[in-house]
């Protein structure tokens, strides 16, 4: 039977191996103002240890920003749990939030894999997650993440935290090859990473992979595939789209987007068979 008790925070303690990072940054003192101003809206849930205290359920993020405004009881709904419920619980309260890092969404599921098949269930994409943002295949990507060194790790999670511009960062594909590697393959991979200051593709992972599984990776063996040109690295030519659409009839632009491509093709083409019968065609007036 779930009941509703005021318990002190300094009995209460987090759930052990919370797989989500509660980070101290400006949301979350704002929300320490709103608490101290309005009070705790939402009760944190516990269930409770068998020395007295309390194992945090939900909440981690509240219960902080109550202790940074100096608060020293808050409402809880105490639950009856098993271990393997809990982790379930703890799991389904979280997993939901706006934003999820790949690292927390790895341990996550996998915590909740093994808890359900504790409790004798067939495992499946729904059974682990409560909404359809991840399908099983992705949930069992996201699982073998956590096989990852922290470094690696971390290019993966920077998808999320950094401008994938000015950072290197590595897809969820190219991690999940690069996580049946041996921890210090993994490392060797990491190191030539940040030498050639470039992460490998889904398809070089695959070739990383494969030197692994025929005892061939070596550092320069790794080199040679990070240095090999991807397909999003080929220089590509960029155009000032309002530009374009202002030298364009206004009829045209009501068109499909095909239409318009084909219009604009024949319209270079054109314009470079005049260039070339009057001979100047690199002689452009800009």
């Amino acid at each position: 039977m779930n009941s509703i008790k005021r318990i002190k925070l300094e009995s209460i303690i987090d759930f052990e191996k919370h797989p989500f990072k509660v980070n101290n940054d400006e949301s979350l003192k704002e929300l320490s103002n709103s608490i101290k101003e309005n009070g705790l809206l939402n009760p944190l849930i516990v269930r409770q240890k068998e020395d007295g205290r309390y194992e945090l359920i939900s909440g981690h993020r509240r219960k902080l920003a109550m202790e940074l405004a100096g608060i020293k009881e808050a409402d809880a709904i105490v639950k009856e749990l098993s271990n393997d419920q809990a982790v379930i619980e703890m799991v389904d309260s979280n997993i939901q939030r706006e934003k999820v890092l790949p690292s927390e969404k790895a341990f996550a599921y996998k915590m909740k894999y093994e808890s359900l098949k504790n409790q004798g269930k067939k495992v499946t994409g729904p059974e682990v997650q409560k909404t359809e943002e991840d399908s099983d295949r992705n949930i069992r990507r996201y699982i073998r993440l956590t096989n990852l060194i922290p470094e690696l790790l971390q290019l993966v999670d920077d998808t999320v935290l950094k401008d994938k511009r000015n950072t290197l960062t590595m897809g969820i594909k190219p991690a999940v090859e690069l996580s049946y590697l041996t921890k210090e393959e993994q490392k060797l991979v990491y190191m030539g990473i940040t030498y050639e200051d470039l992460t490998p593709s889904h398809g070089q992972a695959k070739q990383i992979r494969q030197l692994s599984k025929e005892k061939k990776l070596t550092f320069d063996s790794l080199e040679n595939i990070l240095c090999e040109e991807k397909g999003n690295q080929k220089e590509q030519i960029s155009f000032n789209k309002e530009k374009i659409e202002k030298s364009l009839p206004s009829e045209l632009l009501k068109r499909d987007k095909r239409y318009i491509e084909q219009y604009i093709i024949k319209a270079i083409e054109y314009y470079r068979r005049v260039e070339l019968e009057r001979g100047d065609a690199y002689d452009l007036d800009m």
